[in-house]
């Protein structure tokens, strides 16, 4: 464990804490689910208040759009995946056979396990250096004058602009275990002759994945058309 403490910048005086938010529920027990309960809450509120005092006038939506976009499922899987935390989770046979170790929830559900786990080793102040530590990139390239929209309203904005009627999402399937299921979703634009398709461990990402490929579709045709006339002018 002693990598991963360095990765992370701190280290636990209580070695079995790291070790149960490394622990999935199909290993045994104590598993990292009331772990990751708590380290979902410090991670929000670690979020927060550093959004709170780096940008004293962005009201409270804005800092929330902000928030939600740095404490979602990809966020957590990303940062998750650059520790090379898959390496060290402990799974059930099952799991492992599954592709565990690199499934997008169990990774995020792991670091909030961290994140858990230091505040009982240490207290918040410590939870939330960590927690500074792997987001400061993130943070840093926030610009507050152009606040994160999720993709599914970026897409919505879009279409209204252009007065067309809403996506259609369409569930194609889904697959796994019912705690661990994997959806595929469809964004379908008629007007546009647009059909996009979205896969996530949840039906809301998998929506968004495919609202965002959509929108950049949009986004990639409205270039090409201004392109050409440019050259026919």
């Amino acid at each position: 464990m002693k990598a991963i403490e360095r990765a992370i910048g701190y280290q636990f005086k209580q070695p079995g804490l790291l070790a149960q938010a490394f622990t999935h529920r199909s290993f045994g027990t104590p598993h990292n689910e009331r772990l990751e309960f708590l380290g979902d809450s410090v991670l929000n509120c670690a979020i927060a208040h550093f959004l709170y005092t780096r940008f004293p006038d962005l009201p409270e939506g804005v800092l929330s759009r902000l928030r939600a976009n740095l404490v979602r499922q990809q966020s957590l899987f990303e940062i998750a995946d650059s520790l090379h935390i898959g390496d060290f989770l402990r799974l059930g046979d099952g799991e492992v056979k599954s592709g565990g170790r690199s499934r997008p929830s169990i990774l995020a559900d792991a670091l909030e396990s961290i994140f858990g786990a230091i505040l009982l080793d240490s207290d918040f102040d410590q939870a939330q250096q960590v927690i500074h530590r792997l987001y400061a990139d993130r943070i840093a390239a926030i610009d507050p004058e152009t606040p994160a929209k999720d993709a599914k309203t970026l897409l919505q904005e879009a279409l209204q602009s252009r007065h067309l009627p809403l996506p259609d999402y369409v569930l194609v399937s889904t697959s796994g275990h019912a705690h661990e299921q994997t959806f595929s979703i469809d964004c379908i634009i008629p007007a546009l002759s647009i059909h996009t398709n979205g896969v996530a461990n949840s039906r809301r990402a998998a929506e968004q994945a495919a609202a965002l490929t959509a929108y950049q579709a949009i986004n990639a045709a409205a270039a090409e058309k201004s392109g050409n006339i440019r050259k026919i002018s």
